[in-house]
Parts: structure tokens; sequence; C-alpha cells
């Protein structure tokens, strides 16, 4: 199949009485699966097309539960429309059984007293940056290839670091989805497990979950341009935890997460 940018997949969306099912070219595939970021940004559209009059996103709870190996077929309900909180269930199935669920929840602003932000650390123009994959090197994954992704701090993976820690600059080359919530969604998911900057040897790797909350009615940044931190928290009996942010370009944080990981390494 000829790659698709997102837009292009979000585009190849088909209902029917089982769901929606969308096309999975191989520039969004990682080894035997879908790239996780992908697979939320379609289980998001799928939210978002399925019921209306959504408020703004505000939590997203990701179980992958086995490889998006085939076009996945996405089916939804509301669980509860409430005065403030609506909240959406979404399941992608690939052949007939589950390989990813997850639970959005939407909700309109409030009136609060308490203001509290965790601003971006300094950094360097995107412009200015060097490019996250060196030239020359080829990653075995192909899901890479729709980003422009730069480094500004941290250790790229399995570079035998002492700390798991990385900070990039990272748009979509498609600008046409720059815009859209789905954008964010996939791209929040970009940088490789934080674990794998420790690691000495190429592994694979297996995302179990992954919960973000989003922090701003406002899902799009200046050019495109996102800055993303993955920091790892604990890696012990093959499985890691990592926080991981995004951050507009005006430097306010925008998602705030957290990731569990198999690893086989």
């Amino acid at each position: 199949m000829t790659d698709l940018s997102l837009k292009a997949v979000l585009d190849t969306a088909m209902t029917s009485e089982e769901g929606i099912t969308f096309s999975v070219s191989d520039n969004w595939k990682q080894g035997r699966t879908a790239f996780g970021g992908f697979t939320a940004a379609l289980l998001l559209s799928a939210a978002r097309s399925l019921v209306d009059g959504l408020p703004p996103l505000r939590s997203a709870l990701i179980n992958f539960t086995a490889p998006v190996s085939s076009p996945p077929t996405l089916s939804g309900r509301l669980l509860r429309r409430g005065r403030n909180v609506t909240t959406v269930q979404v399941d992608a199935h690939c052949e007939g059984k589950l390989a990813a669920t997850a639970v959005f929840s939407f909700g309109v602003a409030q009136d609060s007293h308490v203001v509290e932000s965790l601003p971006a650390p300094a950094a360097i123009a995107p412009e200015k940056a060097e490019p996250f994959v060196p030239e020359g090197v080829v990653l075995p994954v192909n899901f890479l290839r729709n980003f422009e992704v730069r480094l500004i701090d941290g250790h790229r993976p399995f570079s035998g670091a002492e700390t798991g820690y990385v900070r990039v600059w990272a748009r979509h080359k498609d600008p046409e989805i720059h815009d859209h919530p789905e954008a964010l969604m996939s791209i929040a998911d970009l940088l490789p497990p934080a674990v794998f900057s420790m690691a000495r040897k190429p592994g694979p790797n297996s995302s179990m979950n992954w919960i973000c909350n989003f922090l701003s009615e406002d899902l799009t940044t200046k050019n495109g341009w996102w800055m993303l931190e993955s920091r790892l928290t604990m890696a012990q009996d093959g499985y890691s935890s990592q926080v991981m942010r995004a951050w507009n370009a005006k430097g306010e944080l925008v998602v705030d997460g957290m990731q569990s990981v198999v690893i086989f390494v």
C-alpha cells in the first residue's frame, strides 16, 4: 500500500454495522503492529465521530492489548454524558480480536481560582537542533518517517546512558494534520521508551498502556512543533514506567502522561 499521512488515513474511514474501519499503511508500522500513537489517534477519531457535541478532550486511558497487525475496526459507546464531563469508550478489533481499548473523558471548562503550570525547560529553536536520528542511521521502525524530530537534550536509544531521559522537538511532516486533535494524540507517544537510553543493545518493546491528561482546550501549536519529553521512573523485571509530557511552541504544558512498557533488553 502507498504511504498515507495521518490525515489521509483518517479520510479512509468506512462505516459499517460493525463500526469504523481505517487503512493502515506500512509507514505507520512498528514491527508487527501499528505505532501506538497512531492507534490512539484512530481511537480518538472514532470517539469524535460516534458521539456528537463533545466538549474538549481532558483525559485518555488507553490499553494496548494485542498487535494492530491488520486494518482495525473501531466501535464505541457513550458511557455517560454528565453536566460537566462526557465519557466515551472505544474498542479496536483486528480480525475479530480486541487489539486496543480507550476511555476518553471530554469536559467543559470550570471556573476556578486555582491556576498552576509547569513551563517548558529552556530549549534551542527547532531549526537549530540536530536531527534525532543521525544521518545515515536507519531505525527499525517505519512510523518515524512521518515526523520531523530534533534532539534538544538527553540521550538517543541504546546509547548506554546513565539516565533514561530524552527531550525533542517534533512535528508531523504533513502540515494538513497539524491543527487536528489526532495530530497531538499521535505525536505525544512518538518517543521510544525512556529506558532505551540506558540500554546497551537494541531489543523489542511493547507498550501496555498510556494514561494522558490534556491540560488545554487549544491542542494546536505554532508551525506544528511540539516539545516532547520522556523520563524513566523505574525499570525492573522487564517492565518500565515513564512520565511523558508535551509542551506547545510557547512553552505551555498541554499533555501530561504516564506509560507502562514491557522491555526485552
